[in-house]
């Protein structure tokens, strides 16, 4: 029973963070049926996903719950088992939604409790790539989690925070005293603001009822940011995830974060850049650009554990940053 509990959380955890299931889960899956043929799995399967509650106030896409029906479906028609009513009634229902160019996605938190975002369909939208959760965030948000000295009682700065998953589960779980999302983009702020409503935040109270802290959202520029407008933030953590990307933001980037470390009394904020490494060219251009700025760095080692559902596809590394001292 241990087991089946387990394939049905990842199923349902899977399923509303949009993320695809693995061949092993499936067969996992295949193999609790061959066991015993009756519905009631798929019927519970169903119960936790498709036909949940949350399912109906923040499904994911059409074209995901068109996908995971599909192959429930199939697999049982595989094994000359009859699907269930519901399999084809719920499918007939994706079949006829309007298509739409946002979603919901809903990260299942360990210690209960959730994260539910609305997001692009499209990984480029609105002419940015901020209108999606990207493997960085989640990645950050996890190594977040276990490292509560960071963020509890502090207050932390997020930069291009996008439409703020990462933001959102350290507020939940690491009791900042304030959290500042921060972007540019309009497009990214308006979703993102939507985002801390939807999740009961807000520009208020971090954590919603339950108490502590405050929210803010601020528009910041990276090339142009006072050391003025970074002092009345008051940041004591600085972090950003998948900001390296594209070798013209570079220079921004590493001027705000060589200002954030040297206007900051009494003591210089802690500084966490969370990256994935696509173009090593590009990271490595970050890297001496750091350097040349009077900015060193040092690479955190060792994965942490993962508790959100997504697939780790990418090579991601974690860095602090710190001033050269003279």
């Amino acid at each position: 029973m241990e087991d089946r509990a387990a394939l049905l959380s990842t199923f349902q955890a899977s399923f509303f963070a949009m993320t695809r299931l693995s061949p092993l889960h499936w067969e996992r899956l295949r193999g609790e049926l061959e066991k015993d043929k009756s519905p009631e799995l798929i019927a519970a399967i169903l119960k936790k996903t498709s036909l949940s509650p949350l399912a109906q106030k923040h499904p994911p896409s059409a074209k995901y719950r068109r996908s995971f029906l599909t192959e429930l479906i199939t697999m049982l028609e595989q094994m000359c088992l009859e699907p269930l009513d519901e399999l084809y009634e719920g499918l007939a229902g994706v079949l006829s939604d309007q298509k739409s160019e946002d979603c919901y996605k809903t990260y299942l938190l360990p210690g209960g409790g959730a994260v539910t975002l609305t997001e692009s369909v499209a990984l480029v939208s609105q002419g940015t790539t901020g209108l999606v959760t990207w493997e960085a965030g989640l990645h950050l948000a996890e190594w977040a989690g276990e490292h509560l000295e960071a963020f509890s009682g502090r207050v932390v700065l997020e930069l291009g925070c996008g439409v703020g998953l990462t933001g959102l589960v350290v507020c939940r779980g690491c009791s900042p005293s304030r959290y500042v999302f921060s972007d540019f983009h309009p497009s990214v702020l308006r979703r993102l603001r939507a985002n801390l409503e939807l999740n009961g935040l807000g520009e208020g109270p971090a954590g919603g009822a339950d108490g502590g802290g405050v929210v803010r959202v601020e528009e910041l520029d990276w090339e142009s940011v006072s050391e003025e407008r970074l002092r009345e933030i008051g940041a004591d953590t600085v972090i950003a995830s998948d900001v390296v990307y594209d070798p013209d933001l570079l220079p921004g980037l590493v001027r705000l974060l060589s200002l954030v470390l040297s206007c900051s009394s009494p003591e210089a904020p802690q500084v966490f850049i969370c990256s994935p490494i696509r173009n090593p060219d590009t990271y490595n251009s970050f890297k001496r650009q750091l350097e040349a700025a009077g900015v060193g760095h040092e690479v955190i080692r060792g994965a942490g554990r993962q508790v959100l559902s997504y697939h780790r596809a990418s090579a991601i590394e974690m860095m602090q940053l710190t001033l050269h001292t003279q």
